[in-house]
């Protein structure tokens, strides 16, 4: 599904921070089938465009700081980057970038809630964010796993306006971000399933119409496999570890969750 615009609010783009510049390009570009496209203007710092049919899918960093982990990061777009840093503040978050240009594509901030988890702002300029979505090789969901869901929900609502639907099982609770009445993410409540050295995180989700076949294409291509391939309510998805340490996850969507989608539900 190609995009060209995204209502403030919603979900727009993912990037890697990385150890290893050209390891992840090799990784992602076997898994996905994403070409590489990295920036030559010095102010970008070498970041890279991941493209999938070429059309932006997702982005890439080298760390700023040695201690800085590898990790995928999500951005939500915004219609004024400073009002957002100044809710966030306001709601009990922290403001760990200030809103700043990136040349002229847009200005960035980033943030971590009260609960400890790490997300970014996109403020478009020329560039709207992900050109592509929910279809296999692509983004298609994004979720906080967090060990205060009632804090989270508290934060979110007052930052960005999201309403919230439970849509839990009786294995799991689950909550859905709800913007305009449209499913735009996820909130998973951080059990004893979760290591205790993890911390709260906004994961990323692509898309793959075979989960199986993709997780086998992880370990051949040097990565790992945190959770295998597992049956859920609207699919099958995986947990994976890219060979620089980044994690990731994967879904395959059933016929009812992929209709809902088209939907807009």
């Amino acid at each position: 599904m190609k995009k060209t615009d995204y209502a403030p609010g919603t979900p727009c783009w993912v990037d890697l921070g990385t150890s290893d510049m050209e390891g992840a390009k090799a990784f992602y570009g076997g898994l996905f089938g994403w070409t590489a496209e990295t920036s030559e203007d010095p102010a970008t710092g070498g970041y890279t465009m991941f493209l999938l049919d070429g059309v932006p899918a997702a982005g890439a960093m080298p760390l700023m700081a040695p201690e800085q982990p590898v990790a995928w990061s999500t951005y939500v777009s915004a219609q004024d980057a400073d009002a957002i840093a100044t809710k966030v503040g306001e709601a009990g978050g922290t403001v760990l970038v200030q809103p700043m240009a990136v040349t002229d594509v847009g200005r960035m901030a980033f943030f971590a809630d009260p609960t400890g988890a790490a997300f970014g702002i996109w403020q478009p300029g020329t560039f709207p964010g992900a050109g592509v979505v929910n279809e296999p090789g692509a983004l298609c969901w994004d979720e906080l796993a967090t060990r205060d869901a009632a804090t989270a929900k508290k934060f979110y609502t007052a930052v960005f306006g999201w309403d919230t639907r439970d849509s839990s099982t009786e294995d799991v609770e689950y909550t859905e971000w709800l913007l305009d009445g449209r499913s735009i993410g996820g909130l998973m409540p951080m059990d004893d399933k979760f290591p205790p050295e993890t911390p709260p995180h906004w994961a990323v989700y692509f898309a793959t119409a075979n989960c199986q076949a993709t997780v086998d294409k992880v370990g051949m291509l040097g990565g790992t496999v945190a959770v295998p391939p597992t049956p859920i309510p609207v699919g099958v998805f995986a947990v994976c570890q890219d060979p620089q340490g980044g994690y990731f996850s994967l879904v395959q969507l059933n016929e009812e969750a992929e209709a809902r989608r088209e939907r807009g539900e």
